[in-house]
């Protein structure tokens, strides 16, 4: 890492949860951190607190570029990029819309892509950098219900590797953070993009069930007291800027310790008869 009086740091998606406690945490450590996000307005603690903020959307080409070359402009470089930015489109894969899709696609997946794309030339020129992705627990298993979400975090996955092993050569860090439930408004959205899909038809009372446990699952249960909290996400990232050689994956949180271990260490028919136990089977003859 650089050996500057001060490293900045891009976090994505600060607006609140994960990528707000993670800016705050690294701007608490001593970094230059540029938190960002769609809406400037709910960045303004993080202001008050000492970062410097900018809007950035994710899905605009050109915000990204601009919040890139301001950064670059003003501080010179950037040591590392955190991105954070994401959320969950739930719902059963035959009814969510393809613009929904899509606009998840274009969150989650290609607008991390490309933002990395514009941070990586400073970095080789420098032949130093960190790329912290926040994935999820998601990118390595699948609840019903959350096809679309979990296709966009496994794919997050092999971005990851793949950019892991094409850039360490010139001395670029990549990893991956994986945490398991963690307790903000994430599931609260999650639940909310249910909105129009629960009403009757062959996967009515399933979504209904669905929105429930997604909404639920985070405050009660059997999984309640292995739930984390944002600032255990931002323990980790900071751990995975500063560490000499970082580990290529982070998990976060004991429910997602036990979820992937449970998961990797099941046949797909018996995880799929762990998860009937939790959900309805849409079309099962009672």
């Amino acid at each position: 890492m650089s050996h500057s009086p001060q490293r900045t740091v891009l976090v994505t998606g600060c607006t609140s949860g994960i990528g707000h406690a993670t800016a705050l945490r690294l701007h608490q450590a001593g970094w230059l951190v540029y938190a960002t996000g769609r809406r400037p307005d709910a960045l303004e603690s993080l202001a008050k607190a000492g970062c410097r903020t900018l809007p950035l959307d994710v899905q605009d080409d050109a915000s990204m570029q601009a919040a890139v070359e301001r950064i670059l402009r003003e501080a010179g470089h950037i040591d590392a990029l955190v991105n954070n930015a994401g959320y969950s489109q739930s719902g059963p894969v035959e009814l969510v819309t393809m613009p929904q899709v899509r606009a998840q696609f274009e969150t989650n997946v290609f607008g991390l892509l490309r933002l990395t794309q514009l941070v990586l030339p400073g970095m080789r020129a420098r032949r130093q950098g960190r790329i912290v992705n926040i994935g999820s627990m998601g990118g390595r298993l699948t609840f019903p219900g959350g096809g679309v979400y979990h296709a966009t975090k496994h794919a997050l996955e092999a971005l990851t590797d793949a950019l892991r092993y094409e850039v360490a050569g010139f001395g670029i860090h990549v990893v991956l953070v994986q945490p398991g439930l963690i307790r903000t408004a994430f599931s609260t959205a999650a639940s909310s993009s249910l909105e129009g899909m629960t009403s009757a038809g062959p996967y009515g009372a399933f979504t209904g069930e669905v929105e429930r446990i997604t909404r639920e699952s985070y405050e009660k249960g059997s999984l309640a007291p292995l739930v984390g909290s944002p600032e255990d996400v931002a323990t980790v990232v900071e751990e995975a800027l500063t560490s000499y050689e970082p580990k290529s994956r982070y998990r976060v949180t004991w429910s997602a310790t036990l979820l992937m271990t449970l998961r990797a260490l099941m046949t797909d028919g018996m995880w799929d008869r762990f998860l009937a136990r939790t959900y309805p089977r849409p079309g099962a003859r009672s």
